[in-house]
């Protein structure tokens, strides 16, 4: 089952899970998608067809070994794309998701090795997402969501949601990257020990180091 609309779907699911463990549903695959529950419903029933997916009616939607492996080939596509932009032609972490979502279904298997050799087999994208290996490995570090941080806290930025552009503009222009040190007070979200105190909607996609 090859078409860009599948590949589209696994990743989105695969995506949902990957820094939490609730499953995904029809309804909110649908949601993430911008499509019509009806047009979801018929193509998760293709994607099981195909044991890409398992579904119940009503129930959640979850991979398969061959859907995940799919799924992971999609990431590593999407991800080494935003690098190579980044990197090669100073795109901002802004700019990059939409053009790899196209391109991620053009180029081919041999350009994207060689991508990913000149930029040096990076581990992870410009957003902080771990970049899958060429045999589907993932390797992450562990990671608490900044809403879920108690006051006290204090880590390194590990990712931050790439679908977001305005976010993540803000977010640079408040002095955020990958990397930088925040701590959680009883008032806010602060860069280390200064007063800067993040931007609104921060604490739903940035994630710390535990």
């Amino acid at each position: 089952m090859a078409s860009p609309a599948a590949d589209d779907y696994l990743k989105t699911v695969y995506a949902h899970t990957e820094w939490q463990d609730a499953p995904i549903t029809p309804s909110v695959l649908a949601g993430k998608l911008g499509i019509a529950p009806s047009s979801v419903t018929e193509m998760v029933k293709k994607l099981a067809a195909a044991g890409l997916v398992s579904h119940v009616p009503y129930g959640a939607v979850r991979l398969t070994d061959a859907g995940t492996q799919r799924a992971l080939a999609m990431v590593r596509r999407h991800r080494l794309i935003e690098t190579w932009l980044v990197r090669e032609f100073d795109y901002g972490w802004d700019e990059v998701h939409d053009e790899a979502e196209v391109l991620e279904h053009t180029i081919s298997d041999r350009l994207l090795e060689g991508i990913d050799e000149r930029l040096g087999r990076p581990r992870f994208d410009p957003h902080g997402d771990a970049i899958p290996d060429a045999s589907g490995v993932v390797e992450r570090e562990p990671f608490v969501l900044l809403a879920d941080a108690p006051a006290g806290h204090v880590g390194h930025v590990l990712r931050v949601d790439d679908r977001d552009p305005d976010l993540l503009r803000a977010l640079e222009g408040a002095g955020v990257e990958i990397g930088t040190t925040l701590a959680v007070t009883a008032d806010g979200v602060r860069l280390g020990g200064t007063d800067t105190v993040l931007p609104d909607g921060s604490d739903d996609v940035v994630w710390l180091s535990a």
